[in-house]
């Protein structure tokens, strides 16, 4: 209903050709399709995943995106509101829209359509449809590159992607989430297949997963204190990556974010996974 409702609204006409928007970003994605369009002068506001780049964080926030108080969005004075279907609760944007703001609630699923389709909504609700044009012919040109030198890279690599290890069970990304779209446009099969979204690992579920590379955030990593207290994981230790000491980390906005930088980081994943690509292009 509300991704309907958001369909009508983006359809309509409005005031909003008369002057430019007052914009809260809810969802980082948009804060970067934002930026890089060059129309970050129209933002008031952003949710507290908008991180990238680094001169979103010093703009107003309006608190989580899955957990948006409408008396924090108000309190801006925006005209519209861009956000994903990850944003909600729906409660909160229905209470929004009925102040007579325009919410724009934007698909948001894990594939290359999915950020075309942000990237244009963006640039014609800013005014920079030309600029916006202009990103997708070049993301189109990277992945469809991108896509033909995976077509002759033979195999496709098991990767195991752990979000959190800090205690307890690791949680692995199944289907369904930015984790696996990411591995998918790199040329790889996510390992674990068996359920949707994100649940924790027994250790032999995590050996059963026979992965040929662990995938983390960066921030994984930090929080670890290094790669070795990965690959020392007695569960992990027991995988084809584990023995091979293949752990490939990425920044985590980069990685999952489905923005402007997704031709990058699905590069730079399939470059790790098949290090010859990097020979053929």
């Amino acid at each position: 209903m509300i991704a309907a409702a958001a369909a009508a609204t983006f359809a309509a006409p409005s005031a909003r050709a008369e002057k430019m928007p007052r914009i809260v970003s809810i969802g980082s994605s948009l804060t970067e399709i934002i930026y890089a369009l060059g129309a970050e002068s129209l933002l008031v506001g952003v949710d507290t995943t908008s991180l990238f780049p680094a001169e979103a964080r010093a703009l107003p926030q309006v608190g989580y995106m899955r957990a948006l108080s409408a008396e924090g969005v108000l309190s801006l004075k925006p005209s519209l509101i861009l956000a994903t279907t990850a944003a909600g609760p729906a409660t909160t944007l229905e209470q929004l829209r009925s102040t007579g703001i325009e919410v724009l609630v934007l698909p948001d699923r894990y594939d290359y359509d999915s950020v075309v389709a942000k990237i244009a909504a963006v640039g014609k609700v800013t005014g920079k449809s030309a600029e916006a044009e202009a990103m997708i012919a070049r993301g189109r040109a990277e992945m469809e590159s991108l896509s033909a030198r995976l077509a002759r890279a033979g195999n496709k690599p098991r990767v195991l992607f752990l979000l959190s290890m800090g205690g307890g069970a690791p949680q692995a990304a199944g289907r369904d989430t930015a984790a696996d779209g990411i591995i998918k446009l790199a040329g790889g099969v996510n390992a674990i297949d068996g359920y949707a979204g994100y649940r924790p690992l027994t250790p032999e579920a995590v050996i059963a997963s026979r992965a040929d590379f662990v995938l983390v955030t960066r921030q994984t990593v930090d929080a670890l204190g290094g790669v070795k207290a990965i690959l020392d994981q007695p569960a992990i230790s027991r995988t084809p990556a584990g023995r091979d000491g293949k752990v490939v980390q990425f920044d985590a906005l980069l990685l999952l974010g489905f923005g402007p930088r997704t031709p990058q980081a699905a590069e730079e994943l399939a470059s790790a996974l098949h290090p010859d690509l990097v020979r053929t292009r």
